[in-house]
């Protein structure tokens, strides 16, 4: 890339950063610029999605005689490789080499992270209304000596109903029907029908919590798209109760529904998950962390497991 050419008759501009020292001073792991605003489009296997992408840029400064980095230069790479191309892994690719390419000699390593709100419309359970929700999503590459990554970051938010507290709902229900009813004589089915539909008969209900799957992918470097969309509604269907958008009566009822036949503790939904990706071929890698938001406890419940692939991602806490 060419730089800025000094106006006939002056001197040329002084270029601190590509002064050299003339003692070593020590090489440096990463090196860019961080939240860097930019409209940009992806393309998932879905559709392609235009985005307000949070970025951040960084190369290493594998050079310990070397004052700095040109950063303008990392950023006018950025803007060169999304202006025409939707962003996808070979694009991300791309990018990260081009990154390395700008600081020849004194880099080795690229980095690169796409932080953005992915906004999908998402049908009703029953009726045909439907919604929007939103999904916090990280696309990221890193290029080294060792090879490239490619990942893949997303959150889903669902509902659990915790089983532990169906269980003693149930039991508290079965008491009171024995003081309601004398069950040594036939028993009046309307009565009983009636009974089941009152306050005074389901005399207790099971907790639940709004809940959040944390989810970390290494994909294969050589696939066509991101597999946002698909990844998403798997594990959403993997969960059984995703949040809701727009809603009627009968959209409620059935989530009602789902949630009670659907009870599960923060390690149920981890397991469900780890199976998930385990089977799927384009994921080299996933790191997994759930997180049940107590309504009975002013703590949360926490599960992470990790695929367990020699040196890759390892689960343990922040």
């Amino acid at each position: 890339m060419s730089e800025r050419q000094p106006a006939f008759g002056r001197d040329p501009l002084p270029d601190i950063a590509g002064h050299t020292h003339s003692e070593p001073q020590g090489t440096l792991d990463w090196v860019g610029m961080s939240d860097i605003a930019m409209p940009i489009r992806v393309l998932d296997d879905v559709a392609e999605h235009a985005v307000q992408a949070s970025i951040q840029l960084y190369v290493n400064l594998g050079d310990s005689h070397a004052k700095g980095i040109h950063m303008s230069r990392l950023y006018r790479a950025l803007g060169a490789g999304l202006t025409d191309h939707a962003l996808t892994p070979g694009s991300l690719a791309n990018l990260l080499r081009e990154l390395r390419e700008t600081h020849a000699g004194i880099a080795s390593d690229a980095y690169v992270e796409f932080a953005f709100e992915l906004m999908l419309n998402k049908p009703a359970l029953v009726s045909d209304n439907s919604g929007w929700n939103r999904y916090p999503i990280k696309l990221r590459g890193e290029l080294r000596d060792d090879g490239m990554r490619i990942e893949q970051d997303f959150v889903v938010h669902y509902s659990s109903t915790c089983p532990a507290s169906a269980a003693l709902a149930r039991s508290v229900i079965q008491e009171q029907f024995s003081k309601d009813f004398d069950t040594n004589n036939a028993l009046n089915p309307a009565a009983v029908n009636a009974w089941l539909g009152s306050q005074e008969g389901i005399v207790a209900t099971p907790h639940g919590q709004r809940s959040a799957a944390n989810i970390k992918m290494e994909l294969n470097a050589d696939l066509a798209c991101f597999p946002i969309g698909s990844s998403i509604q798997a594990v959403e269907d993997v969960l059984g109760t995703p949040v809701q958008t727009a809603v009627k009566r009968e959209d409620e009822q059935e989530f009602a529904l789902r949630n009670g036949q659907n009870p599960m503790f923060c390690e149920d939904a981890a397991r469900r998950i780890k199976l998930l990706l385990n089977a799927a071929d384009d994921v080299v890698d996933f790191l997994v962390r759930v997180e049940h938001f107590e309504s009975l406890h002013a703590h949360n419940a926490v599960s992470m497991v990790a695929k367990g692939v020699s040196n890759g991602y390892r689960s343990s806490p922040p």
